[in-house]
């Protein structure tokens, strides 16, 4: 699966935050869900235009920031 095919941003919907395709839910929605315990049956039911792939490639997305590394340094 290519996160690409899933994830977009537009600087027109939620000012450029990365979001899940044909919707205004962004990854960090979907991050904070997920932090706050929410399962992926759960996800899915509040929001049935979501899929189990748009779920997957928002973790797929982190990777891919995470391995060019874009992220911010963590002090110890």
């Amino acid at each position: 699966m290519k996160w690409q095919d899933h994830i977009i941003s537009d600087k027109d919907i939620l000012l450029g935050k990365p979001i899940i395709k044909g919707t205004r839910v962004s990854v960090e929605l979907v991050l904070d869900l997920f932090e706050s315990g929410w399962t992926e049956n759960q996800i899915l039911e509040a929001y049935p235009f979501l899929s189990s792939d748009s779920l997957k490639a928002v973790f797929a997305y982190l990777k891919n920031c995470l391995q060019q590394e874009l992220y911010l340094p963590i002090s110890a």
